[in-house]
């Protein structure tokens, strides 16, 4: 029997009023995983499904969230160190007012996450289950952002309000307070931890990024790469201001060498990266003095290992840029630079050329598999798994194939094969003759005859009536879309049906009783 379902409701997030800030957008990288925007569709309809409040990895309002925690996370990272060792104490209003504001954004961030859809990379689909995401979550980063996330800014201001009230105090109670509000700044070193959170954030914006997605990753790489060696250069400035200020300010220590006890912050800062660089870079330029103790000593030995790991990282991390960035898709590129040669050669014109990279663009997405020889090499038992995986629900769709023998579906199954076809491709004409039967895994068809027409989408299916009898096509089929199709051909089916006798006397009573039901070809 052909099939006679009309395509997948169009339920798009514009419909959903304010919800849908928290349904998955329409971008390139929803669609290299879903496959089409039929499949986006159907994910938002399966999270409104789901009844409960999840934010999407891919909605509009992750991606803006994302980015504005890189932003305050960044801010962070820079602010606290410089607060610790050149403010004094005397960080102002304004300053206070944003720990806190941050401190608060981090514990609501630690909140959220248990109602974070997770991009999970051994699935097809997003986790939105709750009690997944919590277990993931809790068995994961939760400890590390509870930490980082620790509210030292309410203790800060709160510590400062009573300092300012207590000035009337003795002076060994006013010296008591201020130790303690040392030691709280000193701890508030923890807050430091939200560095993995950068890092997490940078990995999240490149997943979720509406942009070109080899491209982003190199970037994004690239810009972590240089916001971590200047976090290490500026952490490393601020320790070497903050270490003799702990000592306070012994009279051989550089900062009373220097004459900067009564310089601004900038001074202090400025003279403070300086001198951790010349020790990073181990050139020693303007830092030719001995350290002049032992705690300082260890300073310098221990900012001169650091800059040897920057240059380790950085030479690293630049040949796996280079040499390792994505083999797949390098060899995709040698592949199109060979293709493009031989379209040269045979001077096919432009438009034809322009099809043609766009056909090897939807067929291997720019990565380059040998799909035929993976499949070969590997056992019967792991093709059939592999194409169950890809392809039953697809079979399952087809009412001819429901309620049949497992062996018999697994057979039909490694019959299959792939075929993609580019927008306004016509797939075949109206009575032409029939030879395979089609599978639409993602992408949009139109049927049409003389006085009927219909789209078709992911999970349809078309041709089905060739399988049986041989005749001629009674319309013809045109991609709406780039079309990711799965064939069956009439005489690779014939042969399976030979091993299942049975089944072949069903299938043909079923294709002759419904006969006069057919809406596809």
């Amino acid at each position: 029997m052909e099939n006679s379902q009309a395509p997948v409701g169009r339920r798009t997030a514009s419909t959903c009023g304010w919800r849908a800030v928290f349904l998955p957008q329409l971008n390139r990288q929803s669609l290299s995983v879903y496959g089409s925007e039929i499949a986006v569709e159907k994910e938002c309809i399966r999270q409104l499904q789901s009844g409960v409040w999840v934010i999407h990895p891919f909605s509009p309002i992750r991606s803006y969230y994302i980015m504005c925690m890189v932003a305050i996370t960044f801010l962070n990272l820079i602010g606290i160190p410089m607060e610790i060792a050149f403010l004094d104490g005397y960080s102002g209003v304004g300053w206070e007012g944003f720990n806190v504001f941050s401190d608060t954004l981090f514990l609501m961030d630690v909140a959220l996450n248990f109602r974070m859809g997770i991009i999970s990379e051994d699935s097809e689909v997003a986790i939105l289950d709750i009690k997944k995401i919590r277990v993931i979550y809790l068995k994961s980063w939760f400890i590390p952002d509870v930490i980082a996330a620790f509210p030292i800014g309410y203790i800060l201001l709160i510590a400062e309000l009573q300092s300012h009230s207590d000035t009337s105090t003795s002076g060994s109670k006013a010296s008591r307070m201020v130790r303690i509000l040392m030691f709280v700044r000193i701890i508030s070193l923890v807050r430091l931890l939200r560095v993995s959170r950068l890092v997490r954030f940078f990995n999240e914006v490149e997943k979720v990024s509406n942009a070109n997605l080899e491209y982003v990753q190199l970037f994004f790489r690239i810009l972590s790469l240089f916001m971590m060696m200047f976090l290490l250069c500026h952490w490393n400035g601020c320790i070497q201001y903050f270490v003799p200020m702990l000592e306070e300010f012994p009279s051989d220590c550089w900062v009373r060498q220097e004459k900067l006890m009564n310089a601004t912050v900038g001074e202090k800062y400025s003279f403070g990266v300086f001198r951790a660089l010349s020790h990073m870079i181990q050139i020693s330029y303007g830092s030719n003095e001995s350290p002049t103790n032992e705690v300082e000593l260890w300073v310098v030995m221990t900012s001169m290992l650091s800059g040897a790991l920057m240059y380790t990282v950085l030479v690293a991390n630049a040949a796996a840029i280079i040499t390792n960035v994505d083999q797949a898709a390098k060899a995709y590129k040698d592949k199109m630079n060979h293709l493009d040669d031989y379209m040269t050669f045979l001077k096919l014109p432009n438009d034809l050329r322009l099809r043609i990279q766009k056909y090897y663009g939807a067929r291997y997405g720019g990565r380059w598999f040998d799909e035929k020889n993976f499949l070969i090499s590997v056992s019967s038992a792991l093709r059939e798994e592999i194409l169950t995986v890809m392809c039953l629900s697809l079979l399952n769709n087809v009412p001819m194939f429901q309620n049949r023998d497992v062996n018999f579906l697994n057979t039909v199954l490694l019959q299959f094969q792939h075929e993609v076809f580019q927008e306004d491709d016509v797939i075949f004409q109206q009575n032409a003759p029939g030879d395979r039967m089609f599978f639409i895994e993602h992408g949009q068809v139109l049927v049409e005859t003389d006085s009927f027409s219909q789209e078709l989408a992911d999970g349809d299916y078309f041709g089905e009536t060739c399988l049986m009898t041989k005749g001629k096509r009674l319309a013809t089929v045109q991609a709406l879309t780039t079309c990711q199709l799965f064939s069956l051909s009439s005489e690779r089916f014939q042969m399976v049906l030979q091993g299942f006798p049975d089944i072949r006397r069903d299938m043909e009573k079923f294709s002759q009783q419904d006969k006069e039901y057919v809406l596809h070809l």
